[in-house]
């Protein structure tokens, strides 16, 4: 558990100060490398750069912030972002979200497979598409 949140930890780290924190949303490493704690040998791959041209920079469809009720706001310009286990964690209402692991897989996964369904060209949506060995 430990080894998980101190890599959630690196992981918001590297967006915070790479990522949205610069100011400006189309900014941010070109690519993020995400191990996978429980999956020892696979570490995710993730292009935010190409993430970024396809969603024309509108990066609140990935970050975001909550309102006290748990309501979600997306990013806007300037916005503070937090790390992610900061809402996504055990006393998060939803226990579908109540991990980074589950919101990433519910947002990415989710956002992949509605591309798909739509007949738009998707990102991978099994477990070997991201996690690769």
């Amino acid at each position: 558990m430990r080894k998980w949140l101190a890599m959630l930890g690196a992981v918001g780290l590297i967006l915070g100060v790479y990522g949205v924190g610069t100011g400006s949303c189309n900014k941010g490493p070109e690519v993020i490398k995400l191990p996978s704690p429980k999956m020892k040998k696979t570490t995710v791959t993730f292009s935010h750069h190409k993430h970024q041209e396809i969603l024309n920079g509108n990066c609140g469809e990935c970050h975001h912030s909550k309102t006290a009720d748990w309501k979600q706001v997306p990013y806007k310009e300037g916005m503070k972002i937090e790390k992610c286990e900061t809402c996504h964690n055990k006393s998060h209402p939803n226990k579908k979200l109540n991990s980074v692991k589950k919101a990433m897989h519910a947002n990415c996964k989710g956002c992949h497979k509605s591309m798909k369904k739509a007949g738009k060209k998707h990102g991978p949506v099994k477990c070997t598409g991201c996690h690769k060995k």
